[in-house]
């Protein structure tokens, strides 16, 4: 059946939207934090170049990081976290936040990979997460997994799984293209690891 010519302008309005909203989400916040963080060293410093900016912005991401291995910076990182942890409105957004930086981040660590497994007389897409805990294996045994099924369009909320090896079905789908399928809520088809150029073939 022939698509109709209201409901083609609207897909491709939709998918449009699809693509420059995040764009220009991130664009947006890029030039903020970039404006913001110039404007602020314009005024205490007595030189400036530009581009210091960005340069200011990515020592102080990489100085936190390189602080965090330490035991007192920790200490006062994990203050911080608890004093914000008391605001109600920011706890929200701050938790929100920092979830999200860590399911997209270190994503090759916890989404290595993407599976199938039964949910509700249906079937839910999911990531194999860490290992279950022994105290779990205890009762469950060793035939068992544990799976993290994000919900559609908000990734940071979702709910554990834990599914028979038998169960779960292994898919040739990479962590990212699972992730923006369900970001979009199935707007976007993930992409098959095989389809995907490899790392020789980018060179």
């Amino acid at each position: 059946m022939k698509e109709s010519l209201s409901k083609r302008i609207s897909r491709r309005f939709i998918n449009g939207l699809i693509i420059l909203v995040p764009l220009a989400i991130t664009v947006f916040v890029v030039l903020e934090t970039l404006n913001f963080t110039e404007g602020v060293l314009g005024k205490h410093l007595p030189f400036y170049f530009p581009g210091m900016g960005i340069v200011t912005l990515l020592l102080v991401i990489y100085l936190t990081g390189w602080a965090s291995g330490y035991w007192a910076a920790r200490r006062l990182i994990y203050i911080g976290e608890t004093l914000l942890g008391k605001i109600p409105v920011i706890k929200f957004i701050y938790n929100s936040v920092k979830h999200l930086s860590t399911a997209v981040f270190e994503s090759n660590n916890m989404f290595d990979h993407v599976v199938l497994v039964p949910f509700h007389q249906s079937q839910a897409l999911g990531f194999i997460m860490a290992d279950v805990p022994q105290t779990l294996k205890d009762k469950l045994g060793d035939d068992y997994v544990c799976v993290f099924v994000p919900w559609s369009l908000n990734m940071t909320s979702g709910t554990n799984l834990f599914v028979k090896k038998s169960d779960v079905t292994y898919l040739d789908i990479s962590s990212e293209s699972a992730l923006q399928y369900m970001l979009t809520a199935g707007a976007v088809m993930p992409k098959r690891i095989s389809d995907m150029p490899k790392a020789e073939e980018k060179k």
